[in-house]
């Protein structure tokens, strides 16, 4: 099998895993927000529910540093792909991009 189409299918896993650390990041974020705006509806002390709020911090801190090893894990293969001699850039779909919602498939682009 060619390199491209090989590491082709490691940038695919690459971008989806960069996406769902960013997702759980996200999630993370919101439950943070939920769970303090839930507190203040219902009434309840500061002291309610701080524990699991603390764990919850924690967590995100967490996820932050996974999301830091993960660029710094991309860097590393991008001079990785550099060493094998791969100059095509290696593209994902983004769920952003109007190309994700056409369904459009991932693409390599010569870079020059």
């Amino acid at each position: 099998m060619e390199k491209v189409f090989v590491a082709q299918r490691v940038a695919t896993k690459l971008f989806a895993t960069e996406n769902a650390v960013d997702t759980a990041m996200m999630e993370a974020a919101e439950l943070i927000a939920d769970m303090l705006k839930a507190r203040k509806d219902i009434g309840l002390s500061a002291v309610v529910g701080d524990r699991a709020s603390a764990k919850l911090v924690e967590a995100l801190a967490a996820l932050g540093q996974a999301r830091s090893a993960m660029v710094e894990m991309h860097n590393e293969l991008n001079d990785v792909k550099l060493r094998i001699g791969i100059r095509t850039k290696l593209a994902g779909i983004e769920d952003k991009s109007q190309d994700a919602v056409r369904g459009q498939a991932t693409e390599l682009r010569e870079v020059s």
